[in-house]
């Protein structure tokens, strides 16, 4: 079983590399391409956002591979993830509107509870016994869970890497719970998904060659989601929905905010902007690649955390979690203020630049501190003679970095 275990990580690994060259290929071919149209973009040329049939091949295949035989479940899985995939496809190519988006995932969802995959009851998890759903309320649990968890990924899916990279960080993290606990085929179906998207993380990660577009986000997302509550949860539900909400804490955790920051704003739920974790990072001055490096910090943190609850650990657990929430914290709050700032996160102008070491970071001139007549305005800074000479200096290290590259 060992073994079996890791030839389904290594083949949905060797596949998602394989096949992202091909998705590059691609994606111009059939419009698949991502063309910057506002300053939420992280990048200034069009981008082929094909990737996601990398990710969504290695998987599949090495999941119908070596786990179809073993359960029922993994074809109504497999189904599912075809069609998120093709929902996510679409809407790459044709700009679905959310309320579609929301009626496909939903419809698919329910699918996958008829196939089975459910959440039937809650685990009093530091005592014994457990409390039943019922089935109205099994249904409305589970697809909640389906539906927020395939979200969470696609709304992290900012930055080079990101999703991709915390996707992976998340499925190792159950897969290996899922093992220690004996459930063979979650552990399995888990180091699928972990090998297809680190597979793809080469092409995606700054600076990236590829996009995995929602196709690909929403595949990771519905994955996670459904692989998380398969094999012999009914006796494990610590692994089936608690893990999952530790390991996934940074995107579920944005996700939330989101949702109230854009109540608070009065704007819809489902609008974009730029409050995001992600995008906060980008404010502080740190470029793509730390910005991603330090969300995977805090996502391998959270998976620490998620092992040492599994082990009964729970003094552990609560140090581990404290970090990673400390963490967040520094992240969405600057130096003038002591706590997040929700408001009009639309009227942040951000900026790209280079720094001196090549990578690219964002300014912005309306920042989330309250410094002047305009909320965020940064004071302006007066011509001196000390910003002459630091303007001198930039320009000529500047120049030594282009020389050092030519």
């Amino acid at each position: 079983m060992y073994s079996t275990l890791w030839m389904t990580f290594l083949l949905a690994f060797v596949l998602s590399l394989a096949m992202t060259p091909v998705a590059i290929k691609l994606a111009p071919k059939i419009g698949a391409m991502d063309i910057p149209k506002d300053s939420r973009r992280m990048h200034t040329k069009a981008m082929p956002r094909f990737g996601g049939l990398a990710i969504f091949v290695g998987t599949t295949v090495s999941t119908a591979v070596f786990l179809l035989q073993l359960d029922n479940r993994i074809m109504g899985i497999l189904i599912g993830g075809i069609l998120i995939y093709i929902l996510g496809i679409v809407d790459d190519l044709k700009n679905l509107p959310a309320k579609v988006k929301f009626i496909g995932q939903t419809i698919i969802a329910v699918i996958m509870y008829m196939y089975g995959l459910r959440i039937e009851f809650i685990s009093n998890f530091f005592g014994s016994g457990k409390s039943e759903l019922g089935t109205i309320l099994c249904f409305i649990v589970t697809i909640i869970w389906i539906v927020g968890i395939t979200n969470t990924v696609n709304l992290i899916d900012g930055l080079d890497g990101l999703a991709a990279g915390t996707s992976a960080i998340a499925s190792l993290c159950i897969a290996y719970v899922a093992y220690i606990h004996g459930m063979y085929l979650a552990s399995g179906a888990m180091l699928a998904l972990a090998g297809g998207a680190l597979g793809f993380l080469p092409y995606n990660f700054y600076p990236a060659k590829i996009f995995m577009g929602d196709g690909g986000s929403l595949y990771l997302g519905f994955m996670l989601s459904t692989m998380s509550i398969i094999g012999p949860v009914k006796s494990a539900t610590v692994v089936a929905v608690i893990i999952p909400v530790l390991v996934l804490g940074v995107p579920i955790f944005d996700t939330a905010f989101a949702i109230f920051r854009r109540v608070v704003n009065k704007r819809p739920i489902m609008e974009a902007d730029k409050g995001h974790l992600h995008h906060r990072l980008m404010r502080l001055g740190y470029g793509q690649r730390r910005a991603t490096l330090m969300l995977y910090g805090v996502s391998g943190i959270m998976g620490v955390a998620a092992v040492t609850f599994s082990r009964d650990l729970y003094v552990e657990t609560a140090g581990l979690f404290a970090i990673a929430f400390m963490l967040i914290y520094i992240f969405l709050t600057d130096a003038n203020h002591i706590m997040p700032q929700i408001k009009n996160p639309q009227d942040i102008n951000i900026e790209k630049t280079d720094n001196e070491g090549g990578q690219e970071y964002e300014h912005h001139s309306g920042g989330i501190g309250k410094l002047g007549n305009r909320q965020g305005q940064r004071p302006a800074v007066p011509h001196s003679r000390g910003h002459e000479i630091f303007q001198e200096h930039h320009a000529e290290q500047s120049c030594g970095d282009g020389q050092k590259n030519a």
